[in-house]
C-alpha cells in the first residue's frame, strides 16, 4: 500500500485526525479534502514532507468533489455534523454529500470507499441525525455497492464532544442533567480504534460491501458515563434526571448558542440506545481489540481536576491513543 493515494473527506475533524495519522504511518499518500484548509494544517506534521496534501473542498459541489478524487485509488468519507447551521444541514451533509462522494468515487474508478455512518442510523428514526445517516448509507450503497460502511457508537478521545463538554460543565455547575433519566445505553469506543478500522477496511479482502458496527468493550448507561467522568475529575455533583419534554424545551433555547450545549434533535437522538446489534459484524471481524475507555479517559480528563496535572492520581504525562505510539 506504500505510496497509494487515498482521499479523506472531512479529515480535519475529531475522527479525521486519527484516521490521517493512522494512514500516514502505513505509508499512504493522503489528500485531505476539507472545507476550511487553514484549520487542517496541523495534520501536515503527521506524515513525511509532502505525504499529506490539504485541498479545499465543498462536499456539496460536484466539481470540487471530482477534483478531490482525481487520480486517487482509495477514498474515505468522514464528513458529518452534530447540529445544523445554514447550508450545513443534516440532509446536505449526511445524505446529499454522501451520495455525491460515492457517485464521484465510482465515476473516478476508485477501488475502495469507506463510509462512516453511526450506530442507530435508521430511516424511520425520530432524530434527523439518525435518519439522514441512514439515508446517506442508502445513497452510498446505490452508487458504490462495494463501499464498506462503518457505524461507530459514541466516540471518545481528547477532542471528544461528550466527556469534555460535561467535565467542563461540572467545573462550575453543582448539577448535571440526566436526560430521560440517564437510561440511554452507549457502547463508547476510542477514536483511534475506529481509525484503525478505517485502515483495515481499505486493506482487507473481505471488507468491501460489508457493514461493521463498532462499539467498545462495554455497554454503559448515560448515568454510568457521568459517574465515570466525575470519578476521573474528582468532583461530586448532583445527577438530576430531566424528562425528555423538559430537556426539549431547554434545548430549544440552547440550540441558538454559537456552539450549542444541546439541541432538540440531540434530545430525540438520546431516546434510542447506541449499542451493537446482535449478529452484526464488529471490531472482532477486523481483528481489532478496542481499548477500554476507562483506560483512555484519564489521559485527557485530568485537566478538569481542581489541580490539573498536579492532582493526586493524574497521569504522569499526556498520552492519548497510547496504542498508536
Amino acid at each position: 500500500m506504500k505510496n497509494t493515494l487515498v482521499t479523506v473527506f472531512g479529515g480535519s475533524g475529531f475522527l479525521g485526525r486519527y484516521t490521517v495519522r493512522t494512514l500516514a504511518r502505513r505509508g499512504y499518500r493522503i489528500r485531505v479534502a476539507v472545507r476550511y484548509p487553514n484549520l487542517a494544517n496541523y495534520l501536515l506534521p503527521m506524515g513525511q514532507p509532502g505525504q499529506i496534501q490539504i485541498l479545499k473542498t465543498d462536499v456539496t459541489e460536484p466539481e470540487q468533489v471530482a477534483a478531490a478524487l482525481r487520480g486517487t485509488a482509495l477514498a474515505v468519507n468522514l464528513t458529518g455534523i452534530l447540529y445544523a447551521r445554514g447550508r450545513q444541514s443534516f440532509e446536505a451533509v449526511h445524505s446529499g454529500a454522501a451520495g455525491l462522494i460515492a457517485r464521484s468515487a465510482h465515476d473516478a474508478g476508485v477501488r475502495r470507499l469507506v463510509h462512516i455512518s453511526a450506530l442507530g442510523a435508521d430511516t424511520a428514526a425520530e432524530s434527523d441525525y439518525a435518519r439522514t445517516k441512514a439515508e446517506g448509507e442508502a445513497r452510498v450503497r446505490a452508487a458504490f455497492p462495494d463501499a464498506t460502511i462503518l457505524r461507530p457508537s459514541l466516540l471518545v478521545g481528547p477532542e471528544d464532544e461528550f466527556f469534555n463538554r460535561f467535565a467542563w460543565l461540572a467545573r462550575f455547575s453543582p448539577i448535571l442533567p440526566l436526560i430521560g433519566g440517564g437510561k440511554t445505553r452507549f457502547q463508547p469506543t476510542a477514536a483511534w480504534d475506529v481509525a484503525e478500522a478505517v485502515a483495515r477496511s481499505l486493506e482487507r479482502l473481505e471488507t468491501p460491501g460489508n457493514i461493521y458496527e463498532l462499539g467498545g468493550s462495554k455497554v454503559y448507561s448515560f448515568r454510568d458515563l457521568m459517574e465515570l467522568m466525575l470519578r476521573e475529575i474528582g468532583r461530586k455533583r448532583v445527577l438530576l434526571p430531566v424528562p425528555y419534554g423538559l430537556a426539549t424545551l431547554k434545548a430549544f433555547f440552547l440550540q441558538f448558542l454559537p456552539n450549542p450545549l444541546l439541541t432538540p434533535d440531540q434530545v430525540r437522538l438520546l431516546k434510542t440506545d447506541s449499542v451493537v446489534a446482535e449478529g452484526a459484524k464488529t471490531f472482532a471481524d477486523l481483528e481489532i481489540v478496542p481499548e477500554d475507555i476507562e483506560s483512555a479517559v484519564p489521559h485527557y480528563l485530568w485537566r478538569f481536576r481542581r489541580e490539573g496535572q498536579f492532582s493526586p492520581g493524574a497521569p504522569d504525562r499526556f498520552n492519548p491513543a497510547a496504542s498508536l505510539q
